[in-house]
C-alpha cells in the first residue's frame, strides 16, 4: 500500500466517524454531557425567564399552589444531591434521604431550642448533613457497583430506624412545635409567599453552586470516574478521595434540602427520610435525565405533583402512574427529558450550520 493510499483510507475512516460510541478503554465517547458544554445565550435567557416566572409565582397563585411549589423546591434540592452522585459521578444511591432527614431534624431542633432564624437553620442542617455523610461515606465509597448501591440503602434504612425509635426525636410521632422562620431578626414569615421566596432563593443558590462544581476541573474528574475509573487511576488521580469528597458534598446539599422542607412544614417525621423518599428522588433523576442538573429538578416537580396532587384524583393510583412513567422513560427516553431536549438542540444546531 502506497503512502497516498494509506492517507486516503485514513481520511475516509475519519469522515465516516468512529465505529462505535465507545472509545478505547471504555469511555463513552458518544455521550454528550450537558455539563461539558458552555451555556449558550439562549439557555441563559431561558434560565432567566424561568427564574422570573418562579419569583412571580406567589403574586398570581393562591396559598395552596404556593405551598406545593415550596415543597417541590425543597425536594428538588434533595434530587440535586442524588444527581450529583448518580448522574455526575456514576454512583447510584438510595441513601440521600437519610441526610435529607438529618438536615430536617436539625433545622427543627434548632428552631425549637435555639433560634427561629432561617439562615442559621440552613447552615446547621448543611453542617449536619456534611458530618453525617462524612461518617457513613468513609465506608460506602470503598465499594463499587451494586455493593455501593446496597450500602446506601442500608445507611438510609438505618437512619430511618433511628429516627423512628429515638424518643428524643419524637420517635414515630416526629418532631413538631417549630416556630415560623425569621430572617435576620425580622418578623415571622407567616405568609406562604414569603416562605416560598426564601426557599426559592436558597434553592437557586444551591443549584448555582452545584453547577459550578459540575463545570469545574473537579467536576470533570468526577465525570472521568463515572466513565472510566481505572483509566483515571492510571493517570494518577486519587479516585477514592474524589468519590469521598463528592459524597460529603452531596450530603451537605441534601441537608440543606431537609432544612427547606422543615421551614415550610414546620414538622418532620421518620417518613420524610424513608425508602419511599429515596426511591422518588432517584426516580426523579432518571425521568429528568441524569447528569443534566436541571432535568432532575423537572423530574422532581413531576414526581411530587403526581404523588401529592394527582394521586387523590386517580383514586390513590399515583404510584401506579409513576411506575408507568418510569417504564416509558426507560424504554423511550433512556437519557431522560434533558437528553431528548439536548439531542433536538444539537440536531437543530447541525441543520443551521449545514444551511449556512
Amino acid at each position: 500500500m502506497t503512502a497516498g493510499q494509506a492517507r486516503s483510507r485514513a481520511e475516509r475512516h475519519e469522515a465516516s466517524g468512529p465505529a462505535s460510541d465507545t472509545a478505547p478503554g471504555g469511555v463513552d465517547a458518544g455521550r454528550h454531557d450537558p455539563a461539558d458544554r458552555p451555556a449558550s445565550r439562549g439557555a441563559v435567557l431561558l434560565a432567566a425567564g424561568a427564574a422570573a416566572v418562579l419569583v412571580a409565582a406567589p403574586l398570581v397563585l393562591g396559598p395552596y399552589p404556593v405551598t406545593t411549589a415550596t415543597r417541590i423546591l425543597a425536594f428538588a434540592v434533595l434530587v440535586l444531591s442524588v444527581d450529583l452522585l448518580t448522574g455526575v459521578t456514576g454512583l447510584p444511591t438510595l441513601g440521600q434521604a437519610a441526610y435529607f432527614g438529618v438536615g430536617a431534624y436539625t433545622a427543627v431542633l434548632v428552631g425549637v431550642h435555639v433560634t427561629a432564624d432561617a439562615a442559621a437553620q440552613v447552615l446547621a442542617a448543611c453542617v449536619a448533613g456534611l458530618l453525617a455523610a462524612a461518617v457513613t461515606g468513609w465506608i460506602a465509597v470503598r465499594a463499587r457497583g451494586i455493593v455501593f448501591f446496597m450500602l446506601t440503602l442500608a445507611i438510609g434504612e438505618s437512619v430511618h430506624q433511628v429516627a423512628d425509635t429515638w424518643s428524643a426525636l419524637g420517635a414515630s410521632n416526629g418532631l413538631s412545635g417549630m416556630p415560623p422562620i425569621r430572617l435576620f431578626g425580622g418578623p415571622p414569615l407567616l405568609a406562604a409567599g414569603y416562605v416560598y421566596w426564601w426557599v426559592l432563593a436558597v434553592a437557586i443558590a444551591v443549584f448555582a453552586a452545584v453547577t459550578l462544581v459540575a463545570r469545574s476541573p473537579y467536576g470533570r474528574t468526577l465525570r472521568g470516574i463515572r466513565d472510566n475509573e481505572p483509566r483515571m487511576r492510571a493517570l494518577g488521580y486519587r479516585t477514592s478521595a474524589a468519590r469521598y469528597g463528592v459524597f460529603c458534598l452531596a450530603g451537605a446539599v441534601a441537608g440543606v434540602g431537609g432544612a427547606l422542607w422543615a421551614a415550610q412544614a414546620r414538622f418532620v417525621s421518620p417518613g420524610d427520610l424513608g425508602f419511599e423518599v429515596a426511591a422518588l428522588a432517584l426516580l426523579s433523576v432518571v425521568i429528568g435525565g441524569a447528569g443534566s442538573l436541571w432535568g432532575p429538578c423537572l423530574g422532581a416537580a413531576l414526581v411530587l405533583i403526581v404523588r401529592d396532587n394527582l394521586s387523590a384524583s386517580l383514586g390513590g393510583h399515583g404510584p401506579l402512574l409513576l411506575g408507568m412513567v418510569f417504564i416509558a422513560v426507560v424504554f423511550l427516553m433512556p437519557r431522560g427529558v434533558a437528553g431528548v431536549i439536548g439531542t433536538r438542540r444539537r440536531r437543530a444546531g447541525t441543520r443551521t450550520e449545514i444551511s449556512s
